[in-house]
C-alpha cells in the first residue's frame, strides 16, 4: 500500500464527524497505545476503556491497524505542514540569527508537543518498531517538513551565519538532533515540559558543540 493510498483511506474517515462513542474509542486507543503500545494492546482493551463494543471498531475502522493509522496519519498532516507552513516562515522571519530561529522553533514545537504528549508518543514508537510504516511515512515527513528547513539553512548560509557545507549535510545532523530531543525528552523520559534552560543548552550545543576549535585534527 503505497503511501497515498493510505492518507486517502484514512483522510476519507475524518471526512465525516465522530459520534461520542467512536471519540471515546479514538481517545481509548490513543491512550493504551502510549502507555503499552500498538503491539501489546488489544482491541478488546480498547473497547473496554472507551466503554464500547469491539464490533463498534470494527464497524468504523475495520482493523487496529487503521485504527492506528486513523490517528497518526491526521496527526501527521498536521504537525508537519502546519509546521513548515505556518511555523518555519515565521520564526525564521521574525528572527535575524539562526541561533535565535533554533531557540524559537525548538520552544515553539515543545509546546506543540506538550500539548500533544500522548499522540507524539504513539507517532514516534509506531514509527520505530514498525518497519513498513517507518517505510511508507518517513518520505511523507521529510517531504513536508525538510524542503522549508533546507530554505532556512541556505538563508542563514548566505548571511554568513552557517559554515560553508552542502545544505543536505546540515540539514540531515540539524533534523537528527531534533528528532532526538524531543524523543528523548517526551518519549523516553517522559517529561511534562522542557525547561527555557534546557533549550538554551541545545541551541549551544548546535551552535558550539562540545569541542573546543583547534587549527588542524590530528
Amino acid at each position: 500500500m503505497t503511501p497515498n493510498n493510505i492518507f486517502n483511506e484514512i483522510l476519507s474517515f475524518q471526512s465525516v464527524k465522530l459520534t461520542m462513542k467512536q471519540e471515546r474509542i479514538v481517545q481509548a486507543a490513543i491512550q493504551l497505545f502510549a502507555e503499552k503500545g500498538y503491539s501489546n494492546t488489544s482491541t478488546a482493551e480498547i473497547a473496554k476503556v472507551a466503554e464500547a463494543s469491539e464490533a463498534s471498531i470494527f464497524k468504523k475502522y475495520g482493523s487496529k491497524e487503521k485504527l492506528l493509522l486513523s490517528i497518526i496519519v491526521p496527526s501527521l498532516k498536521e504537525f508537519f505542514p502546519t509546521m513548515a507552513d505556518e511555523v518555519i516562515g515565521p520564526i525564521s522571519e521574525a528572527n535575524s540569527t539562526f541561533e535565535g530561529f533554533l531557540a524559537a522553533f525548538l520552544k515553539n514545537r515543545s509546546e506543540m508537543v506538550i500539548a500533544n504528549k500522548e499522540i507524539f508518543q504513539v507517532i514516534v514508537k509506531e514509527l520505530i518498531y514498525k518497519e513498513d510504516l517507518k517505510n511508507e511515512l518517513t518520505p511523507y515527513i521529510f517531504e513536508a517538513a525538510a524542503s522549508r528547513l533546507a530554505r532556512v539553512i541556505d538563508l542563514y548560509k548566505e548571511r554568513g551565519e552557517l559554515i560553508d557545507i552542502p545544505t543536505h549535510k546540515i540539514l540531515k545532523s540539524l533534523l537528527t538532533f531534533i528528532g532526538g530531543f524531543f524523543t528523548s525528552h517526551f518519549v523516553l523520559l517522559n517529561n511534562e515540559s522542557v525547561a527555557e534552560e534546557v533549550i538554551e543548552d541545545a541551541v549551544r550545543f548546535i551552535m558550539h558543540g562540545i569541542g573546543i576549535k583547534t587549527t588542524s585534527m590530528n
